[in-house]
């Protein structure tokens, strides 16, 4: 799952030098508001919405915001339509990558993405060409100062994770997505501070790009996140650490 792993790891630590505040708030309503139409406004029965009203409080939305964004979602306050759609297609060196968008006009975002594609090498597929490569994770990270690493894994296998990545500065907690909300409830009861958590897709598989490619593939990755009707994107490509480390910030 190095696809997974390294472009997220590369997306934490921009988004903690990122003061485009606005456009992540943007993105967290869109997504509470989906969350909300699909299945209803209780985050109690809603688990989707319950984790986007997380991650809005996670970065101090204010709650009048969230309020207002679950009641457009239901119906109770009227408000743009917007749909889910998702992107599939290939990047250079056959780098599967799967795009999740909301927007509001599925023809102007569809031509958009494809331009981004074919702009940086890669081509947009048919529906199904890649999604299944990819599987629907829960993925816990916490940062490696505020856990000692035996305690962190005996507490997150105990309460049903999949696996415990030890990376530079933090530990990436893997759990099927059933298990996923009952392993962050025990490391909030153990006192173990997380720095955030996410419904995400991980490869099955990866594919090695070397030096030549890998500028390319993360120029593409990162117009596609900066695209405002895109919320999430996934790829399997398996970049060596020595020329990953030339892009990260």
């Amino acid at each position: 799952m190095s696809g997974h792993s390294k472009w997220a790891t590369i997306r934490r630590k921009k988004a903690k030098v990122d003061t485009q505040r606005g456009k992540v708030f943007t993105r967290l309503i869109r997504e509470i508001t989906v969350s909300a139409r699909e299945g209803g406004g209780n985050p109690e029965t809603n688990s989707r919405l319950r984790s986007a009203i997380e991650a809005a409080k996670a970065q101090n939305m204010p709650h009048d915001n969230i309020k207002k964004a679950i009641m457009r979602g239901t119906g109770e306050l009227e408000g743009i339509h917007y749909e889910e759609v998702s992107y599939e297609g290939y990047g250079p060196s056959g780098v599967a990558i799967l795009v999740e968008a909301v927007t509001d006009n599925k023809n102007r975002t569809t031509s958009e993405i494809r331009h981004i594609f074919s702009h940086h090498g890669g081509n947009l597929g048919e529906n199904g060409c890649v999604s299944w490569m990819f599987k629907e994770s829960g993925v816990i990270y916490v940062d490696k100062d505020k856990v000692d690493e035996d305690r962190l894994l005996t507490i997150a296998l105990d309460a049903g994770a999949e696996d415990v990545v030890v990376e530079d500065d933090s530990y990436q907690i893997i759990a099927i997505p059933k298990d996923f909300e009952q392993v962050k409830s025990k490391l909030k009861n153990e006192n173990i501070e997380i720095g955030s958590a996410e419904l995400t897709k991980t490869p099955q598989s990866t594919v090695k790009v070397g030096a030549k490619d890998a500028g390319h593939i993360l120029k593409l990755m990162d117009e596609l996140e900066e695209h405002n009707d895109v919320q999430n994107v996934h790829a399997n490509f398996d970049i060596p650490d020595e020329v990953l480390k030339e892009y990260s910030v």
